[in-house]
């Protein structure tokens, strides 16, 4: 998908690129916004652009299609649930990001 506009905007994150599982936590409240609905969280920002790595992007949808709980009632296992499904699906990009996951075709 072609985004419109950069992700990262004139100023970047702290002056630097915004990346990843980083970009969805800033999107939560951890005060306010739990229970969370997964399909309200993904109608509200699904079409956000999440930087995987320096030379791509895809949208919040693309990976909330591999994030299977409905709800959530705090912001641990809401990170939890959305950085196993990153690595799980390709969208992860850290080194040894595979030791920590088992993925569905190794078990």
């Amino acid at each position: 998908m072609d985004w419109p506009h950069d992700p990262d905007s004139e100023e970047g994150s702290e002056g630097m690129r915004k990346y990843g599982q980083a970009i969805i936590a800033k999107k939560v409240d951890e005060d306010e916004d739990f229970p969370l609905s997964t399909a309200e969280f993904v109608e509200e920002h699904g079409d956000d652009p999440i930087r995987i790595d320096y030379e791509t992007v895809v949208s919040l949808r693309d990976i909330f299609e591999n994030v299977e709980e409905e709800s959530f009632e705090a912001f641990v296992p809401f990170h939890k649930a959305v950085g196993r499904a990153m690595r799980e699906n390709g969208y992860w990009f850290y080194e040894g990001a595979d030791q920590f996951v088992e993925t569905k075709n190794s078990a």
